[in-house]
């Protein structure tokens, strides 16, 4: 059975497999955090890593937004608590109104089969063509 994924790339053994890249894993799990953060099912808070939208205007979005703050840096864009906030603020109402860790990822799991390349830019870049994935790569 797996003799002849060996000569795929990896692409193809994900496809093959019905498996997720390891972007898409780590984005999942990001969100995942950020929820527990949010109900309280992990010893830190919310307010420890992130600061609260309250400056939330029309019916888009959902109520518990996060704010991204300026990042003068370049290496703080790539903090845990940069890159997490647009993709949390995207989500709905619906799904992080709900109760339970498991119920999160079940709606997150919808997510990914109604929205192309939510978790990651896999899929898209993909069929754009583009082979590098995340910032460049400086060489040594």
């Amino acid at each position: 059975m797996f003799k002849d994924l060996r000569q795929r790339d990896y692409d193809e053994r994900l496809k093959s497999l019905n498996l997720w890249t390891l972007e898409e894993r780590r984005n999942r799990q990001y969100l995942i955090e950020v929820f527990k953060m949010y109900k309280g099912f992990t010893r830190l808070s919310i307010d420890e890593l992130f600061e609260r939208d309250t400056n939330i205007k029309g019916t888009r979005g959902h109520t518990l937004r996060l704010k991204k703050k300026q990042s003068v840096m370049d290496v703080r864009r790539y903090f845990f608590s940069q890159r997490v906030v647009n993709r949390w603020n995207s989500l709905e109402q619906e799904t992080v109104d709900v109760g339970s860790i498991n119920s999160f990822k079940g709606w997150l799991d919808k997510i990914t089969k109604t929205r192309m390349g939510f978790y990651g830019f896999c899929m898209v870049r993909k069929t754009l063509g583009l082979m590098e994935m995340g910032p460049p790569v400086r060489s040594r």
